[in-house]
């Protein structure tokens, strides 16, 4: 329970970090974040077909032409509604969450992809518990998202600048710092996160139009939960929501509640994040 639960929370952590960021700097909630990734894991499947090219090297190109195709779609649209009410931002990006799964599902229809790695059924057995151990592949990933934004943020001129942004536009731009061209750079960045995430998410599961959905709604909750900001804080949150599903799977009658215990900790964490609001 303990592995597998930790393995899901490296998933969980690594796609909702770039959200995390994302809504942190930007500050715009992304509805289409898991549809980014699912285009993301279908490119890396369709070079990987094409070329033969191991999901982990296509990783790199996917990365790098997701991140082309964030800042596009940022030039293009949400720049546009960054001043708009947030409702509007919603439907926005709600909007292109639905136009990219449905161009995925007509150019490679609904029928589910995956391929065959042999690396992906390593195992170890420790007296008599065998369990697979590639999935702690996306726990590496978390981390080194977590400690590589860390350094980002404070170490460089950018990473300061986008904190000063995410803070203060307006009083960023007073001290010359370019917010349009910061937000542009923020995005292209998560996106490029996300387009590796999809390329990792491809050698472990199966693909379809819609399997970006859920990991939408997933991310927002771990966002919620940590905190607008608060990277290290989905780490938190994702190892709690992955444990606490693979502890309801373990029992039988238990199982249907664990694709919505998400919605129980969120519950969970507004109403006491209220109370005390109230008391001080």
């Amino acid at each position: 329970m303990l592995i597998y639960g930790t393995q899901q929370a490296g998933l969980y952590a690594s796609i909702a970090i770039p959200m995390g960021l994302v809504l942190g700097i930007v500050h715009i909630v992304n509805l289409a974040h898991g549809e980014f990734m699912m285009v993301a894991a279908y490119a890396a499947y369709s070079l990987s077909m094409a070329t033969g090219m191991d999901p982990l090297i296509a990783l790199i190109p996917t990365a790098a032409a997701t991140s082309l195709f964030g800042f596009l779609v940022y030039r293009l649209t949400i720049r546009n509604a960054l001043k708009a009410p947030e409702l509007n931002q919603l439907i926005l990006t709600f909007g292109l969450g639905i136009t990219l799964s449905q161009i995925t599902n007509i150019l490679f229809t609904s029928q589910t992809r995956k391929l065959s790695l042999d690396y992906v059924s390593a195992s170890v057995t420790i007296g008599e518990l065998s369990f697979g151990i590639w999935s702690f592949v996306f726990v590496a990933a978390a981390i080194a998202m977590t400690v590589g934004l860390k350094l980002f943020l404070t170490r460089t001129m950018m990473g300061k600048a986008a904190v000063a942004v995410g803070q203060n536009p307006r009083g960023a731009a007073i001290v010359g710092i370019d917010v349009d061209r910061t937000y542009g750079f923020i995005f292209a960045l998560a996106l490029a996160m996300v387009g590796a995430v999809g390329a990792l998410f491809l050698t472990k599961s199966s693909i379809f139009p819609g399997v970006g959905g859920p990991f939408t709604m997933k991310s927002f909750c771990l966002v919620a939960m940590a905190g607008v900001g608060n990277i290290p804080g989905i780490l938190a949150a994702s190892l709690l929501l992955g444990l606490s599903e693979a502890f309801l799977r373990v029992f039988r009658e238990l199982r249907g509640w664990a694709d919505i215990v998400f919605f129980v900790l969120i519950i969970a964490v507004i109403l006491g994040r209220s109370l005390k609001e109230r008391k001080s």
